[in-house]
């Protein structure tokens, strides 16, 4: 009998080493015996080590922030030395030759149920403690958050996945999983039952940063009962059949500004984006990883994950691999007209003059330009030279800019590949305020909506501390003003949902869970042929490339328990 890898990942999880470091405590050698099992001081070491799987699991080719997905958006072109560099990230970009084999496809499959089988072994050993143990339900609320963290990276990625959730899971338990076991929204719902759990017990607030509260599990259920609504239960389709109002209803009471006491945007979009501490785990950041450096560990805990998005600077970020480039129609995006609104009707292949356009303060924020400085730091001025570019100009010479860090600062750390200690905010207000402002558009609330995306769009023109003297110096025309009227209020949310969390890898999943991706990317791929060549050969398929395929070694190793999904795979 096969034997599968959910069950051996699994299995794996509980022969813990010391490696793992999460605030500072070590983890316990080889496995627990029934006893220690028990014993708190263990279980929180095994909680420890749920944690921290969500960090050490990852890599640069599967980041759990899911940039390397990204590329499948029309916000950014893979990036590189060309399409060969990275060629299964390429078939992504262009929907054309995905195979469930790419290894890129099972590994990040198998990230995420390694990571989760860490969080069960955390949970199951929580439930054997006795009620002495006084954090017993707020470290299981913790847990629960983390097995529906985990479970929603997996279904956006992958739609019919199992679902590990049965306490004290045997090798049986886990060869006998199903990933058709429940339908759509059933799965959404058993992703929203154990954040309502969390939920009911997590307090307001942690004394560590990385822990949940009660307002990220709201946020996350907000996010979950949002994807919910938007129904793709037809089992020959992906197409959106319902967009249920009671789900949407569940999303206002979950962004329920009373939820979010202590939280709120920050004065400057920036500041969401800076490694610096005093802007860690900011007044905007409701759950976010935590790196560092200088924390007592040989090489700190930094963020490795952004390694391939660093440009090639010579003699400064050598070996910097320039991945994950802005695309030209993200960067149209952000054109405003004189009222200084969007300019949606825009969006084709006419590129952006930063000195004729007027432009969202956003973008200088989020895209680094030719002719401006990188990282705000004028000592880099970029330029259409192969120093922006690995590709020599195949993906452009714009470069993502939140995932970056000033190259002259100290936050800037070569390893094997380049790393940094800056927070990852998995949940931040801006995206409560957006995931609220969706759901009263679709209500019918068009004015609640405008409202709540008219806060978004004062502080974007607030936003302009690391940009002064653009103006002068560089010709920037920033300018960007609230909506006077509800208008078309759903549009308006899907567009600021667009430019406020541009390469934080949202939009692709937005599309798909709106139902409009394959009309938005293969309009993307006609008018960006003349800016990135690659595409003139690239096609989006309806019902099938919204979601990836369940990966050949799973299907191969689940006993016939698996099916794939749509689409001809």
């Amino acid at each position: 009998m096969k034997t599968k890898l959910l069950y051996v990942l699994f299995a794996a999880s509980i022969l813990f080493t010391a490696c793992d470091n999460f605030l500072n405590q070590d983890m316990p050698q080889g496995i627990l015996s029934e006893d220690q099992v028990s014993d708190p001081q263990y279980v929180d070491n095994l909680v420890i080590s749920a944690y921290a799987v969500f960090i050490s699991s990852e890599d640069i080719n599967s980041s759990f922030s899911m940039w390397n997905f990204d590329v499948r958006s029309d916000d950014a072109y893979k990036g590189g030395n060309g399409t060969s560099d990275g060629d299964v990230f390429h078939q992504l970009e262009i929907s054309q030759g995905l195979l469930t084999t790419n290894w890129n496809i099972n590994d990040m499959w198998v990230r995420l149920y390694n990571s989760l089988s860490r969080v069960n072994a955390a949970i199951d050993a929580l439930n054997k403690t006795d009620d002495s143990y006084k954090l017993k339900e707020q470290r299981l609320g913790e847990m629960h958050f983390l097995r529906a963290y985990g479970h929603f990276l997996l279904k956006r990625l992958y739609k019919n996945i199992p679902f590990v959730i049965k306490p004290n899971m045997t090798q049986q338990d886990y060869n006998e999983l199903s990933n058709t076991e429940y339908t759509n929204d059933q799965s959404w719902q058993v992703i929203a039952d154990d954040l309502e759990f969390a939920f009911s017990v997590l307090p307001e607030t942690q004394a560590d940063k990385g822990r949940p509260t009660k307002a990220a599990a709201a946020a996350l259920l907000a996010k979950t009962y949002l994807y919910k609504a938007y129904r793709q239960d037809d089992a020959n389709s992906h197409r959106v059949t319902e967009i249920n109002q009671d789900d949407l209803k569940k999303v206002v009471e979950y962004t329920d500004p009373a939820l979010y006491a202590g939280y709120g945007l920050e004065p400057d979009f920036h500041n969401n984006f800076r490694p610096e501490p005093q802007y860690e785990n900011g007044i905007e950041s409701i759950w976010a990883m935590q790196y560092s450096m200088n924390d007592g560990t040989k090489n700190g805990n930094l963020n490795w994950a952004y390694g391939l998005i660093v440009p090639n600077i010579p003699g400064v970020t050598d070996g910097g691999c320039d991945f994950y480039k802005p695309s030209q129609n993200l960067v149209n995006a952000f054109h405003t007209d004189d009222a200084g609104l969007p300019l949606i009707e825009t969006f084709n292949n006419k590129d952006f003059s930063a000195s004729a356009d007027n432009a969202d303060p956003r973008l200088w924020l989020t895209i680094g330009l030719p002719g401006f400085p990188y990282m705000f730091n004028p000592n880099y001025m970029m330029a259409k030279t192969q120093t922006w570019s690995r590709s020599n100009g195949l993906y452009g010479y714009y470069v993502t800019l939140k995932h970056n860090v000033d190259p002259d600062s100290e936050y800037l750390i070569k390893g094997a590949w380049w790393g940094s200690p800056m927070n990852r905010i998995v949940l931040r207000y801006a995206d409560v305020l957006l995931t609220r402002a969706e759901a009263q558009a679709q209500l019918g609330n068009a004015t609640d909506a405008i409202e709540l995306v008219n806060q978004l769009r004062v502080r974007a023109a607030q936003s302009t501390g690391m940009l002064a003297g653009y103006d002068v110096n560089y010709g920037a025309k920033m300018r960007v003003m609230p909506y006077g009227d509800a208008g078309d209020a759903l549009a308006r949310v899907k567009m600021e949902r667009r430019l406020e969390l541009a390469l934080e890898s949202e939009r692709f999943f937005d599309l798909v869970r709106w139902g409009e991706a394959a009309e938005v990317i293969n309009k993307y791929y006609a008018e960006e042929a003349d800016n990135c060549a690659i595409y003139s050969a690239a096609h989006f398929t309806a019902d099938k490339n919204e979601y990836l395929p369940i990966p050949y070694e799973q299907i191969a190793a689940s006993n016939g328990h698996y099916t794939q999904n749509i689409g001809g795979w």
